[in-house]
């Protein structure tokens, strides 16, 4: 008779995964906070004229597609390979091929900060490459689920690629009229992502942690606030649509602060992690609101629109979701660390500031960013100190 047992015999254990490679949320969330960290403040260097990064795109439209298509993708994929488990009792991917998804990530950022000392086309082939893998990885258990209800991010997902191909082609070009459009397009996809998210989470977290039982989202609300960021980001898609942004954006900052009256927002101040959040959701109607105000009330700059859905709305929603993702997805009670509630105040610190700058006398505007890049990273320092070793251990319930 065969000694062997039939396990050794007939099968081969299936190779061991590090921890950090075991969900989405783990090396993307860890990458993400690293390239938070290096890229505003590099941005400033570029600003003061010390490097000059970003090829093609030079350093003012470097710094737009890094956070646009770096560091927001990052927790983007982060988040949607995590969540998509979930909704379809499918797993995304795990291990080598989670790995090489954040290597591609990585190689798109250092050939775009580099694209300069190399052939021509080779940032373009190696940045646009990960938005389509990534959407194949998110796509693959959506569809084979059936799951409808989450079919639009795949969706925005290939919208948000064909955005970052268009800006690369165009800035090759010269023509950065296309590629502002093309950056306004990414960033109104992302934030048709921050409102269908924090129309499903924000209630949710808040019903649970308050007990309060009248807290809800209102589907009505909620579905006519998303319809109206939808035909914004595609009015936005024409050049000459100046007068129908102006209106779906007005409509839309509307709905969005109105969506949110039953959502519990003066129970929360206590609980950082999910005050960050309705603060986050906030930024959003206050970025469409300065984007009208902007163009009828001249010391209003259109950059402080941009600022406060970007530096406000995404820093504040992803450093959010990541420090309760983290948590939450590795067994642990959610229930944040001091220096995570001090993370929290200094990017909300950076926001504020990044918003207002502009209104600065023009001799400390300079320094206005340096303090909002000096904070922002501080932020994102303390998430990774806080974080790092929880997203690199096993969960803590063996689960």
């Amino acid at each position: 008779m065969n000694s062997r047992s039939l396990l050794s015999s007939h099968a081969t254990a299936a190779p061991p995964i590090l921890p950090v490679l075991e969900k989405g949320f783990r090396p993307f969330f860890l990458a993400g906070a690293a390239f938070a960290i290096v890229a505003v403040p590099l941005w400033i260097v570029a600003l003061k004229g010390g490097i000059a990064p970003g090829g093609a795109f030079g350093p003012l439209q470097w710094h737009a597609h890094e956070m646009l298509f770096g560091f927001s993708t990052a927790i983007i994929a982060g988040f949607l390979l995590t969540a998509i488990s979930n909704w379809c009792g499918r797993e995304t991917v795990t291990g080598l091929p989670l790995g090489s998804l954040v290597a591609l990530w990585t190689v798109g950022r250092v050939a775009v900060f580099f694209a300069s000392s190399l052939p021509r086309f080779v940032p373009i082939l190696l940045d646009v490459s990960f938005l389509p893998a990534l959407t194949l990885a998110c796509a693959t258990p959506l569809l084979a689920a059936g799951n409808r209800r989450n079919y639009g991010f795949i969706g925005l997902l290939l919208g948000l690629a064909i955005a970052n191909g268009v800006a690369h082609v165009f800035a090759l070009r010269g023509d950065f009229a296309t590629v502002w459009l093309a950056h306004r397009f990414a960033l109104n996809a992302i934030v048709i992502m921050l409102v269908l998210m924090t129309g499903r989470v924000v209630p949710m977290f808040t019903r649970n942690a308050t007990r309060l039982p009248w807290v809800r989202p209102i589907p009505f609300l909620e579905r006519a606030s998303l319809a109206a960021v939808v035909l914004l980001a595609l009015s936005e898609l024409s050049p000459k649509a100046g007068t129908l942004s102006l209106v779906l954006s007005a409509v839309a900052a509307a709905l969005l602060l109105a969506r949110m009256r039953f959502w519990g927002t003066r129970h929360v101040f206590r609980q950082p992690l999910l005050w960050i959040l309705h603060l986050g959701t906030l930024f959003v109607p206050l970025g469409l609101a300065l984007r009208v105000l902007a163009a009828f009330v001249p010391v209003i700059p259109m950059s402080s629109s941009l600022h406060a859905l970007t530096a406000g709305a995404i820093g504040s929603l992803t450093l959010g979701m990541m420090a309760r993702v983290s948590l939450g997805h590795t067994g642990r009670l959610i229930e944040p660390a001091r220096t995570t509630r001090w993370s929290l105040m200094a990017l909300v610190c950076a926001a504020v500031i990044r918003v207002g700058a502009p209104f600065l006398p023009s001799a400390w505007y300079l320094n206005g960013l340096s303090v909002a890049s000096l904070l922002w990273s501080g932020a994102f320092t303390l998430f990774l100190l806080s974080y790092w070793k929880i997203l690199c251990s096993p969960r803590v319930d063996a689960r």
